[in-house]
């Protein structure tokens, strides 16, 4: 005959029966079946108040952990992210501190969960990433030491027309001084943009570009209309090496999220189109935080630049024993009965000539290197280092 297996709150009710027969006082049975006798207690009470169901086993957990969010604080998470989709958790609690800095907020990784229960998190794709590239730029210490400039890629609206985006960056305060919706990416459309820019911030020590049109070009040492009239204006500009667009990283990150903002899916015209782009411009500089900065949003670090922009080109200066040549209407100069070809960028403008060898001199253009010429062929061949 098998043994009969008694179950834990069959256990209990023996006792309890016991006790009541008056056969057997608490300490008795406390002794007997190895139970203290506050939990003979317990047991009597609950059996009591609630019969044979105060005797099941219950858990330990409690009903609300002391630490749990709120339901308040979760419904203020949930807001900010329908609010801003393109945040993540360290955002949103820098943004409810801003605002509500009395509330406690959870960790950041309790906010991701919340995120993830609400469906308000989609998973990201993992990118192998190459090894960033270094050059010799303009070391950026403080707001205006150096702006990235850009064309986030083109699309078209929905009239069937082009858009392509102008963007202009502080790179150490990430303040988004300009997005402006533009037909083409040309000289004349480009350079007001940069001097309502300027009017209105005023002039950085150095502007990093990539090399495409209006910022570079195929002349000699790739000058532009541009980036030569950035240089009259003291302004040294700065290119990224072909194919290394993580050079201008922390602008090519903002034009992601940029992208995902107001272009996904496009608006119906240019003033549509606009119209987005500025409210994103007051939304990034004004109210997103970023990570880099302390969680704070970029208006709270940018400062307008000391040097203040003048329409005034100054005079090109070089040392009084220069030699100089003037770059005609074709782009070239004439020397030593041979003309040769500089760069249309630079028509009107005056270049030094330093010779380097016997037959070899070096072209400036005020202190920017940008080659070499022959004057036995005529020939210019790229800036050899010293």
């Amino acid at each position: 005959m098998p043994w009969k297996e008694l179950r834990a709150m069959d256990q209990k009710a023996q006792m309890i029966k016991l006790w009541k027969g008056d056969r057997y006082t608490i300490t008795d049975l406390s002794i007997l079946h190895d139970v203290s006798r506050k939990t003979i207690y317990k047991w009597i009470k609950r059996y009591e108040a609630e019969g044979s169901l105060g005797l099941e086993d219950r858990s330990r957990v409690p009903r609300q952990h002391r630490n749990a969010t709120s339901e308040e604080t979760i419904e203020l998470i949930v807001a900010v992210k329908k609010r801003h989709p393109r945040w993540g958790p360290k955002k949103i609690i820098a943004s409810l501190k801003a605002h509500y800095g009395t509330i406690r907020y959870p960790a950041i990784s309790t906010v991701s969960e919340i995120l993830k229960r609400k469906g308000l998190v989609t998973p990201r794709v993992r990118r192998r990433r190459t090894n960033p590239y270094t050059a010799p730029f303009t070391e950026c210490k403080r707001p205006n030491d150096v702006w990235s400039a850009d064309f986030k890629g083109q699309f078209r609206m929905g009239d069937g027309k082009l858009c392509y985006p102008l963007t202009i960056t502080d790179n150490f305060s990430r303040y988004l001084l300009c997005c402006k919706a533009l037909d083409h990416p040309s000289f004349r459309e480009t350079m007001p943009c940069f001097e309502r820019v300027f009017k209105e911030y005023g002039v950085p020590v150095a502007i990093r570009t990539d090399n495409g049109a209006p910022f570079a070009s195929i002349g000699l040492g790739s000058l532009s209309k541009l980036s030569v009239w950035f240089m009259k204006l003291g302004i040294r500009p700065e290119r990224i090496a072909a194919g290394h667009p993580e050079q201008n990283g922390r602008h090519e990150r903002m034009h992601r999220t940029l992208k995902a903002t107001t272009a996904n899916p496009p608006r119906r015209n240019r003033r549509a189109q606009q119209k987005a782009f500025n409210a994103f411009i007051h939304e990034y500089n004004c109210e997103r935080p970023h990570e880099a900065l302390g969680q704070k949003p970029p208006a709270r670090v940018y400062q307008k630049s000391c040097w203040h922009y003048s329409s005034r080109l100054s005079k090109t200066i070089y040392p009084s024993n220069a030699l100089l040549r003037k770059v005609n209407r074709n782009g070239e100069i004439k020397w030593k009965r041979k003309s040769i070809f500089i760069s249309k960028a630079l028509i009107g403008e005056h270049i030094e000539l330093k010779q380097k060898e016997q037959y070899l001199w070096q072209i400036w253009f005020m202190q920017y290197p940008l080659g070499m010429v022959n004057v036995t062929t005529g020939k210019v061949l790229p800036m050899c280092p010293d």
